[in-house]
């Protein structure tokens, strides 16, 4: 889990170097739109919930992609745990906390700043990133159909003895991985780009949810080792690249909470 912990510590490093710069300042304006954000964030999560309602359906019912490298193959056999549902039990407890930290630990800087009129838009452009990320990764899964780790190592008669078997080829890429790196860059890049001075703790925190999570779902011999690598890129490649590019301020000028037009905006009405 080096890689994962190196790219925490290099967001941490980035938010300190931005906090530092905007001691004392007022916390900065996001460009946003309220009903094309909404509307982004609801049909982001109503996409979601129409793949699993459909799962059953959707996913592939064999493997497309079968073949195991040896360095997923050697990670596993070092990581799994003797009791992989303690570890499952584990990941989905961690994955419950990444939102709460992304948005709770948002609240906190906020209201560091005494600033706390901004929530709802940080809360909103936090769920959003989450929510698109989601979508990604749904669309990654249904397409590659590769094979579980646990399902991988039974005999082939077997196979279809798990007890959800249409989750058996939806391993790439990890969900859990991806939602919660997602969150953490939301939540972390949300917080730099207001200038809140505790954007660090909203980094570090979320990171390291997001890294222990990605640990649990290979200990829960859920997912291989790629499997969590590339969900945590696309999770924190999408969770900072939609606040970054759609919504960070016009200038670096202090202000008010209010509402202005995000980027986004600008091209859905063109």
């Amino acid at each position: 889990m080096r890689v994962l912990a190196i790219a925490a510590a290099g967001g941490v490093g980035l938010a300190m170097v931005f906090a530092s710069a905007r001691a004392g300042a007022q916390p900065r304006d996001l460009r946003w739109d309220p009903g094309l954000d909404v509307s982004i964030t609801l049909v982001a999560g109503a996409a979601w919930i129409a793949t699993e309602v459909f799962k059953p359906q959707l996913a592939p019912p064999t493997c497309r992609w079968c073949d195991v490298g040896p360095t997923d193959r050697a990670v596993r056999d070092r990581v799994v745990w003797r009791s992989t549902p303690a570890a499952e039990v584990a990941s989905n407890v961690t994955a419950l906390l990444a939102p709460l930290a992304a948005v709770g630990l948002d609240a906190l800087a906020a209201s560091h700043e005494g600033s706390p009129r901004g929530l709802p838009v940080d809360a909103l452009l936090i769920v959003e990133a989450a929510a698109l990320a989601a979508d990604a990764n749904q669309l990654a899964k249904l397409l590659a159909g590769r094979e579980r780790p646990f399902v991988h190592a039974l005999p082939s008669d077997r196979k279809r003895d798990t007890g959800n078997v249409t989750d058996n080829n939806l391993s790439f890429f990890s969900g859990h991985a991806t939602e919660t790196f997602a969150l953490a860059a939301a939540g972390g890049t949300v917080a730099t780009l207001r200038g809140y001075r505790w954007a660090p703790l909203v980094w570090t925190v979320g990171g390291a949810i997001a890294a222990a999570t990605g640990y649990l779902r290979m200990a829960a011999d859920k997912h291989w080792l790629t499997d969590v690598l590339v969900g945590a890129i696309v999770g924190a490649g999408v969770g900072f690249a939609v606040p970054y590019v759609f919504h960070r301020p016009a200038s670096d000028s202090g202000g008010g909470l209010g509402q202005t037009a995000s980027p986004l905006s600008l091209a859905f009405v063109w």
